[in-house]
């Protein structure tokens, strides 16, 4: 009796996982490849469609960018440096990040350009990355006058946004790794920036590989921007600290 009362109750459970499995074996069922020729053969077509349109907006940003890429020696004179945030260890810059600030301090040194806008993220009292950046650049020979931080650089569109509709920027010359040079030059160009870009050359390591198969994804958001062109995240007030970096007395570059 104990037995066959502990059977019933076992019932519905053992009905649900059956349920479960029957669907498991469904599922993966729909996922083996197709039986037929005519089935493999639009399984194909369907597989590089598929490829093709995940690729299209990486292809429209090679295409579209590639007469504006420049190195730190040939890169026309601009007003404004735009060095985009790559992140902070431990409230320092990220080896990334120095990266693209050692090459505003070059170009600043040579007289390339004047003022150095620094756009990364401070949404939070813990994490601050223009000031970061702030602080790598002055210790690299960039006076601070030279240098204007916005605060709501979350990601690269409301950078370039920002750059042009509070901060006054349209021309400069854009500072960021190879792998995200032209998305950035997209997406300013798109803004109203004319820009230049400067790719800072990087071992191709396992972080270079990582960033470029995210820039595979991302650049579908890139080309979804420029079509919509979304108010950034923080808009804000305009300011004038570009055009007071400009105009600061004392010589552009020591």
């Amino acid at each position: 009796m104990g037995t066959r009362l502990a059977r019933t109750a076992r019932t519905p459970q053992t009905a649900r996982l059956a349920r479960i499995r029957a669907a498991v074996v469904r599922a993966l069922s729909r996922l083996a490849p197709p039986r037929t020729v005519r089935g493999r053969r639009r399984l194909v077509r369907w597989t590089v469609a598929v490829c093709v349109l995940a690729l299209l907006p990486a292809t429209w940003l090679r295409l579209s960018t590639g007469g504006r890429l420049r190195t730190e020696a040939d890169v026309p004179r601009e007003p404004v440096a735009v060095v985009f945030g790559a992140g902070l260890w431990n409230g320092r810059p990220s080896p990334y990040l120095a990266h693209r600030l050692d090459a505003a301090a070059r170009l600043y040194a040579a007289g390339k350009v004047r003022v150095v806008l620094v756009t990364g993220d401070n949404s939070r009292p813990s994490y601050d990355e223009p000031g970061a950046m702030r602080t790598y650049l002055t210790a690299h020979g960039v006076p601070a006058r030279r240098i204007v931080l916005d605060y709501a650089g979350f990601d690269t569109w409301d950078s370039c946004d920002r750059a042009r509709r509070i901060f006054g920027v349209d021309h400069a010359v854009l500072i960021s790794q190879g792998f995200h040079i032209r998305r950035a030059l997209a997406l300013c160009g798109a803004a109203g920036i004319d820009a230049y870009g400067v790719g800072v050359d990087e071992p191709h390591d396992a972080t270079w590989y990582a960033g470029g198969v995210r820039e595979l994804l991302a650049a579908s958001k890139a080309a979804v921007d420029v079509v919509l062109r979304p108010s950034p995240r923080f808009l804000g007030p305009h300011e004038d600290g570009v055009a007071r970096a400009l105009a600061a007395p004392g010589p552009a570059a020591p």
